[in-house]
């Protein structure tokens, strides 16, 4: 369950709010970890990654692991898919003060403890960026590691420059060379 927000003013707690993220979705067995940025605002009220149904995730991840099925699935079925699948789930902002759901958006953002994770995913052979600024953000977590970063298009609703087709296209010809 998704803690709810926390008042980084306690003294007036209408002037600003810490948003925390999700917890990450992991295993032994991962190949490879997507990153996002941090949820929208769909995905901390539902407290499920990729909530918002405009948004590209699940249909793609269905592209990338041969699952149809995956987007019509329960929630924790989903999870467990992608773990099934090799593939984990988290975000390169920890916590952050945001208006909306735009990543433009975020202020006051806590990095999160990705080289604390990274020693609990001996399989793992890459790193997933769902967009730019996920990008930008791990870039600056994964300094001096030896791991392959790679920058997809953001599957967000935000990101229509790209069509769905396109979008998945390119996360398939970047994933399913690593994921065995």
């Amino acid at each position: 369950m998704q803690p709810p927000p926390v008042s980084t003013n306690p003294a007036n707690p209408d002037a600003s709010t810490r948003l925390i993220g999700l917890a990450p979705v992991v295993d032994a067995g991962i190949q490879v970890l997507v990153l996002g940025s941090f949820p929208g605002a769909a995905s901390l009220q539902a407290a499920q990654y990729y909530a918002h149904p405009r948004n590209a995730f699940w249909p793609v991840m269905a592209g990338v692991l041969g699952a149809p099925e995956l987007p019509d699935l329960p929630y924790a079925q989903r999870l467990a898919r992608l773990l099934a699948g090799h593939v984990g789930l988290w975000d390169a902002v920890a916590s952050c003060e945001r208006e909306g759901s735009l990543d433009t958006a975020i202020t006051a953002a806590q990095a999160s403890d990705l080289p604390s994770l990274l020693p609990r995913l001996p399989a793992l052979r890459a790193i997933a960026c769902n967009g730019a600024k996920a990008y930008q953000e791990t870039l600056r977590l994964l300094r001096g590691q030896d791991l392959p970063l790679l920058r997809l298009p953001s599957t967000s609703p935000a990101h229509a420059g790209l069509r769905l087709a396109d979008k998945r296209q390119a996360w398939e010809a970047a994933l399913r060379p690593l994921l065995r």
